[in-house]
C-alpha cells in the first residue's frame, strides 16, 4: 500500500501563498484548498438544461453479474486505490466466488431502488503528491491530489458509469465535440473535431 505509507520527501522550499510562506498547517491547507477546489463555488447556468429536448423514459434494468466481472477484469493489480485498504487484487479474488459476486450485484441494485448511496462509500483519503520534473516545489501548483475511495463503491460506480454512458450516447445526450472519457474515442477524434471547427470558422 505505497500510497498511504510515509513517503520520502523532496528537498523543497515552503509553499508560498499570497506572497507568504506557509509555515503553519492552516496556511498550507488554504494554499492547497485554493488550487484543488477552486471550482467549488463556480456559478452554474442551469438554464441550459431547459434547452434539452425531452426524451422518452427508459426502463432501468437490474445490474448483471457480467457487468461487474467485465468492469473488474480491466483493473490493474498494481494500483492501490482504496480508503478501506482492500486492494484490487483481493477484490478480484472475492468476485471470483459466485456468491460474493451476487452480493455485489444485490448491493448495487438496492442502492438504485432506494436512491441511497451508503456513507462508507463516500469516505475518502486524500493524498498530496509532487508532480515530476519541477525545478521548484514552492507552489501548490507543483503538487496534485490523489483521492482514495472505498474499493467496492468505486467498482459499483464504474459499472454505473459504463451503463450511463451507453444510455447517454444512444439517446444523443452528448455533444459531438465531447470526447474526453468516452469509449471508442481517441486523440485522433479530438484532432479531427478541432480541424473541423477551425475550417468552419
Amino acid at each position: 500500500m505505497n500510497w498511504i505509507n510515509k513517503q520520502k520527501l523532496l528537498a523543497i522550499e515552503a509553499i508560498k501563498y499570497n506572497n507568504k510562506l506557509c509555515l503553519e498547517i492552516n496556511d498550507l491547507w488554504q494554499a492547497l484548498h485554493s488550487i484543488f477546489n477552486k471550482a467549488q463555488n463556480w456559478l452554474i447556468n442551469k438554464g441550459l438544461l431547459n434547452k434539452i429536448l425531452s426524451k422518452h423514459l427508459s426502463v432501468w434494468v437490474s445490474f448483471s453479474e457480467a457487468e461487474f466481472t467485465s468492469a473488474i477484469s480491466k483493473y490493474n493489480n498494481s494500483f492501490t486505490s482504496s480508503s478501506n485498504k482492500l486492494s484490487r487484487r483481493y477484490l478480484k479474488t472475492i468476485i471470483n466466488d459466485p456468491r460474493c459476486l451476487r452480493k455485489f450485484v444485490d448491493i448495487a441494485d438496492t442502492c438504485f431502488k432506494l436512491g441511497y448511496w451508503p456513507l462508507h462509500f463516500k469516505i475518502l483519503t486524500s493524498i498530496i503528491i509532487s508532480k515530476s520534473n519541477k525545478e521548484l516545489y514552492d507552489s501548490s501548483k507543483s503538487f496534485r491530489p490523489i483521492v482514495l475511495l472505498n474499493t467496492i463503491g468505486k467498482l459499483i460506480e464504474k459499472v454505473i458509469s459504463k451503463r450511463f454512458q451507453f444510455y447517454l450516447i444512444s439517446n444523443n445526450f452528448i455533444h459531438l465535440s465531447q470526447l474526453d472519457g468516452l469509449k471508442q474515442h481517441l486523440i485522433v477524434n479530438a484532432g479531427v473535431s478541432l480541424t473541423h471547427f477551425i475550417h468552419s470558422e
